[in-house]
C-alpha cells in the first residue's frame, strides 16, 4: 500500500490503475521532488498551450485559405462556365434562326447581295458575331462580318466556281459600297465545310488561326441546309472570335496574382486572363500555344503539375491541387465544360497562397511571441509558487517520518497557508481514523458489487425477453404489410385486365371486318385499274404521290401486325387476371398448370434475348395433376418470386463471360410436375446458374436476409413464399443448390386442404 503522506493520488484512484499504470506513478512520484511535481505539470501546460496555439491558429488560418481559394475558384468556375454556356449558344441559335428563314423564304439562296444584306443586319444587332453567312456545294456564298481589319462590318459574296471571295464596304442601309478585300477562297474544300456535311447535323469546327489577320484566332458553329428530301443545299457558318473569351477573362477578379485559362484536351489554349497572346508564327505559319510550350513559366508549371496529377483527357470532373513553385505553394482546380455541339474544354483557375496569407502569417508570429512571453512569465511564477507551498509540506514530511518510527510527540509546525495549517491540525486524528475508515469502505463497496450484479443480471433477463416480442412484433407487422400490399395489386391488376379487356376485345373483333373492308377495296381498286388503263392525270399523280402499291403491300402487313398485337394483348390479360386470381380468396380447386404458364407469360420479357444474352429456355416436364385446393393468388405469388430468383441467378452467372461462351452453355430453367404419394403434388424449379454456397443456402428462408445490392431486394420474396407453402398449405418448401452448376426449388403440398 502506497503510504497516505503521498498526498498526490487517492486509494481510489490507485486501486482502479493498472499494474503499468500504478508502477510508472508510483516511480515518478518517488524519485522526483514536490517541487519539480507543483513546476512541470504547470510549466508543461503552459508549453503545449502555446504550441497548441501557435499550432491550430497556423493550420486554422491554412485551413481557411484553402477553403477561402477553393471556394473563390468554384465561383471563377461557375462564372466562366456560365459566359461559356451563353456566349457558345448563341451561333446555333442564330443558325437555327436563319435556317428557319431559308424555309420560310426570308433568305434566297441564289440572291447573294440580299442575302449579304440580310447578314449585315445581322451582324450590326449582334456585335459578338465575326462572321456570319453560308457556302453552297458550287462554292457560292455571301456572308458578312467584323474579320477585316481597319473595317467595321463588310459583305462577302462569292458567286461559285473559282471565282474569288469579294469584300466589300456597306453603308448604314447595308447596300455594298466599294471592293475593300478579295482573296481567292475554296469553302467547299475547307476543313469546317467537309466536317459539317460529314457529321449531317450542327457542329463546332475545329478552332483555327486566319493567316493575314491579326490575332484572328476563332471556331465557326456550323450547320448544313437541307432540302425538304434531305439534299444538301449548303452549309451556314458563324464565326467566334476566342479573343472575345480571354477579354472576359481578363476581366474577373481572381486574387491579385491569380489566372484563368481555357484549353483544349490536347493542352492548346483557347483564352487566358494572361496579357499575352496565344498565337504565335512558326515558319511563316500561325500556331497556338499549348500549356507546355507557353512562354509564361507558371502556366508550364501547372502544366507539368496537372500531367502529374493525371492525365488531361481522363478528367472528366471538377479536380483540385496544390503544388509548389519557387517554395510557393498555388492553388489549382480543373474543371472540364462541354457543350451538346462537340466542344470539350477544360477550364483551369490557379491563384498563389501568398495572395491570402501575409497578413494570417503576421498575426500567428506576434501570437507565437505573446505565447513565449507569458510561457517565461509563468514559469517563474510557477518556480516562485512552488517553493512558498513546498517549505511546510516538508516540514510536514519530517513530522510523519518521526510518527512512523513510533515517536508520537511530535507536533505539526504551523503554517501560513490556511490549507496546510488544517492539514497538519487534523493529521494526528487522521491516522488513527484511517484504518476503520478503509476497513468499513472496503465491505460497502462488497455489498454495493453484490446487488450490481444482481440487478445487472436481472436487467438482462428483461432485455433478452423484450429483444424476442419486439421482434415477433416486426415479424408479425411485415407479414399484414406484406399481405396488404399484395392484395393491394391483386386488385390494381384484376382492375386493370377488366378494364383493358372490353376494348381489346372490341379493337380484336373488328379487326376482322376491317380486314374485310379493306380487301374488297383493294379489290376494287385493282378491279378499276384493269378497266380504266389511261386515267386522268389527276388519278395517275394522286397513285404516284400516294404510291398506291407500296400502300397495298404495307396495309396488309400492317393489319397482319394488329391481328398479332391485339392477340398478344389479350393474352396477356388473360394472363394478369388469371395471375391475380383477386375472386379467389379462399380455397379452391385449381390447375397448377395454368398458374405456372400465367407466371411464365407475365415473365416474357425477362426471358427473351437481349443484347447481352441469348434467350432462357424454359422446359417444362409436366405431369398429370389433378385439380389442387389451395390459394391460387399466394401460388401464383410463390412461382413468381421462385422463378425471378432464377432468371436473376442465371444473368449474374453470366458476368465476365464472352457471348461464345455464353452460347456453349445455355441457360436453362428447368419446371417438373408431379404427384408425389398419391395425396401430395411435387413441382421443381431449377435453374443452371451459378449456385449459391452453404452458408447463404442456411439463411435463404430467414425475413430480410438477401445477397442482392441495396435497391434490388429487401429479402422478403422468399421469406414469405416459404410461409405460404408451409403455414397456408400445410407443405415444405426446400433448397438444393450446387456452386457453379444451379439451384433447384422442391414444392410440396397436399391435394386437399384441411380447414382450421
Amino acid at each position: 500500500m502506497i503510504k497516505t503522506q503521498l498526498g498526490i493520488l487517492s486509494f481510489k484512484e490507485l486501486a482502479t490503475m493498472s499494474f503499468f499504470s500504478k508502477y510508472i506513478a508510483y516511480s515518478f512520484i518517488r524519485h522526483t521532488s514536490l517541487r519539480t511535481v507543483l513546476i512541470v505539470p504547470f510549466v508543461l501546460q503552459i508549453f503545449v498551450a502555446v504550441g497548441l496555439t501557435g499550432y491550430f491558429s497556423l493550420r486554422n488560418g491554412q485551413k481557411a485559405v484553402n477553403d477561402l481559394a477553393q471556394q473563390l475558384q468554384r465561383e471563377v468556375a461557375t462564372r466562366v462556365d456560365q459566359h461559356l454556356d451563353t456566349y457558345l449558344a448563341l451561333p446555333h441559335q442564330f443558325n437555327q434562326l436563319n435556317l428557319d428563314a431559308i424555309e420560310r423564304g426570308l433568305l434566297d439562296l441564289k440572291n447573294l447581295k440580299s442575302d449579304g444584306r440580310y447578314f449585315w443586319k445581322q451582324s450590326q444587332v449582334f456585335p459578338q458575331i465575326s462572321f456570319v453567312g453560308y457556302y453552297l456545294p458550287d462554292n457560292a456564298g455571301a456572308g458578312a462580318g467584323r474579320w477585316l481589319k481597319g473595317h467595321d462590318i463588310v459583305i462577302t459574296v462569292n458567286s461559285g466556281g473559282k471565282s474569288k471571295d469579294l469584300s466589300y464596304a456597306a453603308d448604314n442601309q447595308g447596300n455594298m459600297t466599294k471592293l475593300v478585300y478579295e482573296t481567292d477562297y475554296q469553302a467547299t474544300t475547307d476543313v469546317w465545310y467537309v466536317e459539317t456535311v460529314k457529321a449531317g447535323k450542327p457542329i463546332w469546327s475545329r478552332i483555327y488561326a486566319a493567316e493575314g489577320f491579326d490575332n484572328y484566332v476563332a471556331a465557326s458553329a456550323n450547320s448544313p441546309i437541307y432540302d425538304k428530301q434531305h439534299q444538301l443545299l449548303g452549309v451556314l457558318s458563324i464565326d467566334l472570335l476566342l479573343s472575345d473569351i480571354s477579354q472576359f477573362l481578363q476581366q474577373i477578379r481572381v486574387s491579385a496574382s491569380g489566372q484563368v485559362f481555357i484549353l483544349e484536351r490536347d493542352g492548346h489554349l483557347i483564352a487566358s486572363s494572361h496579357n499575352q497572346p496565344i498565337v504565335f508564327k512558326k515558319n511563316d505559319q500561325l500556331e497556338r500555344y499549348t500549356i507546355f510550350n507557353h512562354p509564361d513559366p507558371l502556366m508550364r508549371s501547372i502544366a507539368q503539375g496537372i500531367h502529374q496529377k493525371f492525365p488531361i483527357r481522363a478528367i472528366q470532373s471538377t479536380q483540385n491541387f496544390v503544388f509548389l513553385m519557387n517554395g510557393q505553394r498555388r492553388y489549382v482546380q480543373v474543371a472540364p465544360w462541354r457543350d451538346q455541339f462537340g466542344l470539350d474544354w477544360l477550364i483551369v483557375v490557379t491563384m498563389p497562397e501568398s495572395d491570402f496569407m501575409a497578413q494570417i502569417n503576421a498575426n500567428t508570429r506576434t501570437t507565437i511571441l505573446l505565447c513565449l512571453s507569458a510561457l517565461a512569465i509563468a514559469t517563474l511564477l510557477g518556480i516562485l509558487t512552488a517553493g512558498w507551498i513546498t517549505r511546510p509540506i516538508l516540514a510536514l514530511n519530517q513530522v510523519s517520518k518521526a510518527i512512523a518510527d513510533g515517536n508520537w510527540d511530535q507536533q505539526v509546525v504551523t503554517s501560513p497557508i490556511r490549507e496546510l495549517d488544517a492539514v497538519g491540525q487534523s493529521f494526528n486524528q487522521m491516522a488513527t481514523q484511517l484504518q476503520s475508515s478503509f476497513t468499513a469502505l472496503e465491505r460497502i463497496n462488497t455489498e454495493l458489487e453484490d446487488r450490481v450484479a444482481e440487478r445487472t443480471q436481472e436487467l438482462s433477463d428483461k432485455n433478452t425477453q423484450l429483444y424476442t416480442t419486439l421482434a415477433q412484433l416486426h415479424r408479425t407487422q411485415t407479414q399484414m404489410i406484406q399481405a396488404e400490399k399484395m392484395s393491394a395489386l391483386g386488385q390494381m391488376v384484376a382492375g386493370v385486365a377488366h378494364e383493358i379487356n372490353n376494348p381489346v376485345n372490341f379493337i380484336y373483333g373488328n379487326l376482322f371486318h376491317v380486314s374485310t373492308y379493306t380487301q374488297d377495296l383493294m379489290a376494287l381498286v385493282q378491279v378499276y385499274q384493269q378497266h380504266m388503263l389511261n386515267p386522268p392525270p389527276v388519278i395517275q399523280e394522286k397513285i404516284k404521290q400516294i404510291d398506291l402499291y407500296f400502300l397495298t403491300e404495307d396495309l396488309r402487313n400492317l393489319l397482319q401486325s394488329m391481328q398479332v398485337g391485339a392477340e398478344r394483348i389479350r393474352e396477356i390479360v388473360l394472363s394478369l387476371r388469371n395471375f391475380s386470381r383477386f375472386d379467389e380468396a379462399e380455397f379452391k380447386a385449381v390447375d397448377l398448370h395454368q398458374g405456372l404458364n400465367n407466371t411464365l407469360l407475365i415473365l416474357r420479357h425477362r426471358l427473351e434475348a437481349t443484347a447481352h444474352r441469348p434467350e432462357i429456355q424454359v422446359i417444362k416436364d409436366y405431369g398429370e395433376l389433378p385439380l389442387v385446393e389451395c390459394y391460387a393468388g399466394q401460388m401464383n405469388q410463390v412461382f413468381l418470386n421462385l422463378f425471378s430468383n432464377a432468371i436473376d441467378a442465371l444473368e449474374e452467372s453470366l458476368s465476365g463471360k464472352t457471348w461464345t461462351e455464353i452460347e456453349c452453355h445455355p441457360q436453362i430453367i428447368r419446371i417438373c410436375t408431379a404427384l408425389n404419394g398419391g395425396d401430395r403434388i411435387k413441382i421443381t424449379i431449377e435453374d443452371n446458374g451459378s449456385g449459391i454456397t452453404e452458408a447463404v443456402r442456411s439463411r435463404i428462408f430467414d425475413p430480410f436476409f438477401t445477397t442482392k445490392p441495396v435497391g434490388k431486394g429487401t429479402g422478403l420474396g422468399l421469406f414469405l413464399s416459404y410461409q405460404i407453402i408451409t403455414e397456408k398449405h400445410n407443405g415444405k418448401l426446400e433448397c438444393d443448390s450446387t456452386l457453379k452448376q444451379g439451384t433447384k426449388f422442391c414444392i410440396e403440398i397436399p391435394l386437399q386442404q384441411r380447414c382450421n
